[in-house]
């Protein structure tokens, strides 16, 4: 799993968000999010510019390693 897929998920859990409402405000169905999270689809810099927009963070979150 891409470790842009693993902190979009950590974010989504710890905000209590559900992944269907932040992948219809993303602009995505939840089967197309879904498939971005794990791995189904290639995620672009688009879509990583559109996920860190719904979630307040910046870009670089997304990539952060710990």
């Amino acid at each position: 799993m891409s470790i842009v897929a693993v902190n979009t998920k950590k974010i989504i859990k710890q905000r209590g968000l559900l992944q269907k409402k932040v992948a219809i405000d993303a602009g995505y169905t939840p089967k197309r999010f879904s498939d971005l999270l794990n791995n189904r689809k290639i995620v672009t810099d688009q879509d990583i510019i559109r996920i860190a927009n719904v979630l307040r963070v910046s870009p670089n979150e997304l990539f952060k390693s710990e």
